[in-house]
């Protein structure tokens, strides 16, 4: 797994859930949602990943 496929999946992940805890706070769901999306994306593709990586050994 390159350096930057790993820090591109973290990245997705943190900016998601900055994005859904703000968007609760100021209780706006669908911008909530969408930073869901975003960190369950960025999970994902950490997942893809580190599948990858473990097949390479």
């Amino acid at each position: 797994m390159s350096a930057g496929e790993k820090a591109r999946a973290k990245a997705e992940q943190v900016v998601g859930k900055a994005i859904r805890k703000v968007a609760h706070a100021v209780h706006n769901d669908t911008v909530a949602a969408k930073g869901a999306a975003l960190q369950t994306r960025g999970a994902m593709r950490g997942a893809k990943e580190r599948t990858k990586d473990s097949f390479k050994h």
